[in-house]
């Protein structure tokens, strides 16, 4: 992994020597630099998908500003979903979503408690969904598309001191500048401790034992070769300790079991030490050349992703009848080749290809209570070790016509070849259409066509056989365990735009601009992926439902006017599915029944989903609201003959927790600012449920966080 971090570095510094002797001289460097990185975006453009874009200033508006977690920033878009353990569902998916940083993949890496991505870094993100064109493949729920801050536009940096509630502590730096020879830095790091770091299982206002320790660093580097080129080299690293919460009253596994305790030890489950420990690496060179008609970029990227759990032996064989210490990791090297060129004035044409190989390891160490002839556990435990490791590639290629029929309409096809080589080698070819009329200035309608091909997670597919836990106290009740497949789906979508702008008796320039969006889509997929927790261990396994059927609409709002802004979000979705088709190992067989025959909601299916806020900048001071809604996630349920279980069959319950907050620029002098911040989180004390511990893949009941004071900070220079 490294070899590629030192190759980027040897490559950036090894042409400094000729910087001088390019024509970067001709233009001011802040002119090439804004010129490549429009004509980076010109390489991917969304072209008929649903786009939703967050500049910083909309990040340092919401709920704690850049110091909320990335997925908090994300949830504010339309169309997403919260879950327990930082989780968030796009357009009625289980996770599938595709990180890019400046247009560059960031591949695959194991999803734990912590997030790698720092809000602090961020320029602007766009969440982009619905019928995507040809270069976006295997992730395709939702692709976040992430545009940093760069050395070039920030010259100096700031140092932040942020906290409050559950004892949190966030200090954090930027700093960002500009050198000789065309060179552009921008580096951020944080530090993050408190006791609150996964959500609480119980409505209590404190966790018990979830305390956290999380720490992350991003550097950006970029070289201005001459006006048409550049080099490009992003680091990232972070390191994440979490304690697993406790519920102060928990029932033992022989008592919840009708089961004879053989003489094992129990203690208070409240005192349990579980943890759990992450980590996660990556580096990208790319290489940009922009030219009239031909623009292109090349990168080579590697990441590396680990998550280490460790259990409390007695306290989880005590409640849980297993005890399990899990060490899974990816590492994953790859190259992509993105580009376009311009044909004519009516045709321009983009291609492209991406590869990557993957090491995937899961290593098991679980000890169980054998069971005797009527099923009762027995001592001495026993051990049983199961470890795989498996190597993964995947290949994509694409080509595609963005077609100007003529004035106002725009159609983009193409098509993609995607094959993936892991526990089963699969492969699809999938068009792609899009067509964008504009009726007027104002007024953008689109609607488009995409076929899907999504492999399952390699770092999360376990490869288990079922059979070495037979007769102990972890046994499956089913024994079939069928491979996991690529889900293949069929999605149409689309939407309108009208872009409202109000003129003032002042003129034109001090009126308000509302921006109104409107989008429906629909999905059908075979092989539906779906993901779950079905052990103690909090690491999900994917599997799928043999037929899946998702479809929704979203309504998207914002307005601006001077010092004010607000926007508004709804969706409704429903996403379902029938038979489980692989992983069945995991179910009970009369589940496994009734889904055979039933369409059921999948787990992370809210129904209704919105978000709201507001802000307002004078005289330096900005004060803020904003609220999240949501109708509830799954739970099961019962049928009224009071004996059948309907998997996913009502809803938790809806939540609306409600956050406002305040910030005032002191102004030094031209260059020093000092920012003062106070936050207030769920202001109304909302005791709100995600999961009650019921439903497929749920684990645990998990809560919102109660009423929270923030504050803090920052300091310009």
């Amino acid at each position: 992994m490294w070899l590629w971090f030192l190759a980027g570095f040897l490559c950036f510094f090894s042409i400094s020597s000729h910087a001088e002797n390019t024509s970067l001289t001709q233009l001011n460097e802040v002119d090439v630099i804004g010129k490549l990185d429009q004509a980076r975006n010109s390489i991917e453009p969304s072209l008929g998908a649903s786009k939703y874009s967050i500049s910083s200033n909309q990040i340092d508006d919401e709920s704690q500003g850049n110091l909320a977690s990335f997925n908090q920033v994300i949830l504010r878009a339309p169309g997403v979903a919260q879950d327990n353990d930082g989780q968030l569902h796009v357009r009625g998916e289980h996770a599938n979503l595709q990180y890019r940083i400046n247009d560059v993949l960031l591949p695959e890496g194991l999803t734990g408690f912590g997030e790698e991505l720092n809000t602090r870094f961020v320029d602007n993100v766009s969440l982009i969904d619905g019928s995507l064109p040809a270069q976006y493949g295997f992730h395709t729920a939702g692709i976040v598309d992430i545009h940093t801050k760069s050395g070039a536009f920030v010259n100096g940096g700031n140092v932040s001191l942020y906290g409050g509630s559950h004892s949190e502590v966030i200090p954090s730096f930027t700093y960002g500048g500009s050198a000789k020879g065309g060179v552009n830095y921008f580096i951020t790091g944080s530090y993050l401790e408190d006791n609150l770091g996964i959500e609480n299982p119980t409505n209590g206002p404190s966790a018990i034992h979830d305390q956290t320790q999380q720490g992350k660093i991003f550097g950006l580097f970029s070289k201005v070769i001459d006006d048409s080129s550049r080099i490009n080299v992003m680091l990232s690293a972070s390191h994440s300790n979490f304690q697993v919460p406790n519920s102060p009253v928990g029932t033992d596994y022989f008592t919840s079991n009708n089961l004879t305790n053989p003489g094992f030890a129990i203690i208070n489950s409240a005192d349990v030490n579980d943890r759990q420990i992450e980590q996660n690496f990556y580096g990208v060179v790319a290489y940009q050349k922009a030219e009239d008609k031909l623009n292109y970029q090349v990168s080579a990227f590697t990441r590396f992703s680990e998550v280490n759990y460790l259990p409390d032996v007695n306290g989880d064989l005590g409640y849980n009848g297993i005890t399990s210490s899990l060490n899974d990791s990816i590492l994953t090297n790859g190259l992509e080749l993105d580009g376009s060129y311009g044909l004519n004035e009516k045709h321009t044409l983009r291609a492209g290809s991406m590869f990557t190989i993957s090491d995937a390891v899961n290593e098991s160490n679980s000890f169980v209570f054998p069971l005797d002839g009527i099923g009762d556990p027995l001592l001495p435990l026993r051990q049983i070790i199961n470890n795989n490791q498996k190597q993964g590639e995947q290949y994509g290629l694409y080509l595609q016509d963005e077609w100007k029929v003529f004035d106002p309409l725009t159609i983009n096809f193409g098509g993609r070849f995607d094959q993936s080589y892991q526990y089963l080698n699969e492969y699809q070819f999938s068009p792609r259409v899009n067509a964008v009329y504009e009726v007027n200035e104002s007024t953008k309608v689109h609607a488009g066509y995409a076929r899907y091909f999504t492999p399952p997670p390699l770092e999360l597919e376990q490869n288990a056989n079922p059979a070495i836990f037979d007769n102990t106290s972890n046994a499956a009740s089913v024994d079939e365990n069928s491979p996991t497949k690529a889900e293949r789906a069929n999605y149409y979508d689309a939407g309108v735009t009208h872009n409202f702008l109000f003129a003032s008796p002042a003129g034109p320039a001090t009126g308000g601009e509302l921006q109104v969006g409107l989008d429906s889509y629909y999905k059908t997929a075979v092989n539906q992926l779906d993901d779950g927790q079905f052990g103690a261990a909090p690491i999900v396994t994917p599997f799928n439902y043999k037929k899946g059927r998702v479809y929704g609409t979203e309504l998207a709002i914002n307005y601006k006017k001077d010092g004010f802004s607000a926007y508004a979000n709804a969706a409704y979705g429903r996403a379902l599915g029938r038979q489980w088709s692989s992983a069945q190992f995991h179910f009970k067989q009369d589940d496994l029944n009734y889904v055979n025959e039933h369409w059921i909601h999948l787990d992370h299916d809210q129904g209704l989903t919105a978000s709201a806020g507001l802000a307002y900048e004078f005289r330096g001071t900005k004060v803020y609201a904003d609220l999240l809604f949501g109708s509830g996630l799954r739970e099961d349920d019962v049928a009224a003959d009071g004996t059948t279980l309907i998997p996913n069959g009502k809803r938790v319950g809806s939540y609306n927790p409600i956050n406002v907050g305040i910030e005032h620029t002191f102004k030094i002098n031209n260059k020093n600012d000092i920012k003062v911040r106070f936050d207030v989180v769920n202001v109304f004390d909302e005791v709100y449920e995600l999961r009650n511990g019921t439903g497929v893949g749920v684990a645990a009941p998990s809560f919102g966080p109660r009423r929270g004071y923030y504050g803090g900070v920052t300091v310009d220079f």
